[in-house]
C-alpha cells in the first residue's frame, strides 16, 4: 500500500505526540495554509525539508539508476 505525502507526515505527527497546528506554528505558517496543503497533497521538495527540519528528523528524495546510483 502506498501512502500519500500528507499520510506519511501525520503518521509521523502523530509519533511525535504533535498536531497539524503544531507544526504549522513550527513553520511559521497558519494551520489553514498547512490544512490546505494536507489536502491538496501538494509539497514541494523545498517545503519537505522544512518540515523534516521542523520534525528534527531527516528527509531525503532520489532517483536510483539501474547501476544503483543515486541522483
Amino acid at each position: 500500500m502506498n501512502l500519500t505525502t500528507t499520510e506519511k507526515i501525520k503518521i509521523i505527527l502523530g509519533r511525535k505526540n504533535m498536531s497539524v497546528s503544531d507544526l504549522a506554528i513550527a513553520l511559521g505558517q497558519t494551520r489553514q495554509n498547512l490544512h490546505n496543503k494536507f489536502k491538496r497533497d501538494n509539497f514541494s521538495e523545498k517545503e519537505l525539508k522544512e518540515i523534516a527540519a521542523a520534525l528534527n528528523i531527516e528527509f531525503e528524495v532520489n532517483f536510483i539508476l539501474d547501476n544503483g546510483e543515486k541522483i
